[in-house]
């Protein structure tokens, strides 16, 4: 007879993700009414005290929002009724400037995620989001002497220093009109950080928001504006959760990035969201002379995922670069990728991304590279690999190419495959169970990725995929 110890089950329903799933009680949290009217939208502006123009721009999205159709090239989001979503959700707390303020079942909530522990580590600066609002932001003195600012978005917007600048940088990347999505965030936006990065200052040390989505039924649209001016650096870190629940929610934030002159701007993002969750979030960039973007992605959560970001070369010798993985397990429909449109001379952009799809998950891979009648001299590379784990599973490559000028370099290449049975037997050979060997697979296939992530995230995301592979070879 064997037991327990000696034979682990070969396939799970679902994977455990307690360090992720626990809920918090909200029955003393305020929530507006579900749906989205006008009303909702300027008691949102209200509450906030914004400046007429904000006011102004939250109602032309929603009219916006209401003249576009839905998307019906991706993956189905009928399960999707905004007349049942929670737009503003509010903490039972004020944003704090120390951890020690903050209510004692919100900081459960952030310890269980190891912010604190992160913070403490080596990070210059965070910002932790609980539902609608910030309710800890919190930066190094040293980082704040260099003229660095990072701060709440609305907190800045609250300051005539920065209003002005918000005015001119906020949805100016991803404009209302871009698609449903982005006209619902500028109508319900609420929360996310504001950056900003004085010219010729590097930042040794990365600064880092969390969003933590807690409410059952509810949306998150915090939006995120970076300016880092001409050469400057910085790295931002960016991480989401939110528990499972049997009703859909909702995450359709933004991110602006703003790269000046010979700047360097890396962003880093682990996506961990629920598989009741729709994640339609939209991220832009674009870069001046000189300027250079960097993506670390990678997509673990979700039940509907439509994620491209985007860069936008537009100086001379701007460069941007991709790498990302997207894990669709059982239940899941990911749609992600990237965009990118050349559109200087000299630029140059490289795509590198994996998916891994088991248990029926779905991952389709769509890149859109632009190369405008100003890209003399430029180049571009896109490779996606995808790795099938079962024959329920499903990857697709799909990517557009429009070239309007002679003289560039433009590649792309795809493979998708399993794990080869010879693989398997070497490592059983060498004296590891199925199990272990397919997870040693997986991780190597991820490691290019992983490597590129600061520590704890990559920790983070291979514990992820030793969850999602746990007991799973049959």
């Amino acid at each position: 007879m064997t037991g327990p110890s000696e034979k682990k089950r070969t396939q799970v329903d679902d994977v455990d993700r307690s360090m992720y799933d626990f809920v918090k009680d909200e029955s003393n949290q305020e929530h507006l009414e579900a749906g989205l009217t006008p009303e909702i939208v300027r008691e949102i502006s209200e509450k906030k005290d914004e400046p007429d123009w904000m006011l102004e721009l939250r109602l032309k999205s929603l009219d916006i929002y209401n003249g576009f159709p839905l998307p019906t090239w991706g993956p189905s989001i009928d399960g999707l009724d905004m007349d049942h979503i929670v737009t503003y959700v509010k903490p039972e707390t004020d944003q704090q400037a120390s951890w020690d303020d903050v209510p004692e079942d919100i900081k459960d909530t952030f310890d269980r995620l190891g912010i604190p522990e992160a913070e403490r580590s080596y990070l210059a600066g965070v910002g932790a989001q609980y539902d609608s609002e910030l309710v800890y932001h919190s930066m190094q003195e040293s980082a704040s002497k260099m003229g660095i600012v990072y701060s709440g978005i609305e907190e800045a917007l609250q300051d005539p220093k920065w209003e002005g600048i918000i005015h001119d940088h906020f949805m100016k990347l991803i404009p209302p009109t871009d698609h449903k999505f982005a006209a619902l965030h500028g109508a319900v936006w609420s929360g996310g950080s504001f950056v900003y990065v004085p010219a010729g200052v590097q930042l040794d040390y990365p600064l880092q928001s969390y969003f933590r989505l807690n409410a059952r039924g509810a949306g998150q649209f915090e939006h995120t504006l970076i300016i880092v001016e001409d050469d400057a650096s910085l790295h931002f870190i960016e991480g989401c959760s939110a528990p499972k629940y049997n009703v859909a929610n909702l995450h359709a934030g933004a991110v602006e990035l703003f790269v000046g002159q010979r700047a360097h701007l890396r962003y880093s993002t682990i996506e961990n969201w629920s598989k009741n969750m729709y994640n339609l979030n939209t991220k832009r960039a674009i870069c001046k002379e000189g300027g250079d973007i960097e993506w670390i992605w990678g997509s673990f959560g979700s039940h509907v995922g439509y994620l491209y970001p985007m860069s936008i070369l537009n100086g001379r010798g701007a460069k941007s670069s991709f790498t990302g993985i997207t894990f669709a397990g059982a239940g899941q429909n990911l749609d992600t990728g990237c965009k990118v449109v050349l559109n200087a001379p000299q630029t140059k952009a490289s795509v590198e991304t994996k998916s891994i799809s088991k248990d029926g998950g779905v991952s389709t891979f769509r890149s859109s590279v632009v190369a405008t009648k100003n890209a003399e001299d430029s180049a571009a590379t896109v490779s996606c690999q995808s790795l099938m784990l079962d024959d329920r599973s499903r990857s697709d490559t799909i990517p557009a190419m429009d070239v309007k000028c002679k003289n560039v370099d433009i590649g792309h290449e795809a493979t998708i495959g399993r794990i080869g049975d010879d693989k398997v037997f070497y490592l059983m050979s060498r004296g590891l169970s199925e199990e272990e060997a397919r997870t040693m697979i997986v991780n190597g296939f991820a490691e290019p990725v992983s490597k590129e992530l600061p520590l704890e995230y990559a920790v983070e995301m291979n514990n992820l995929i030793k969850l999602e592979m746990e007991g799973a070879i049959g």
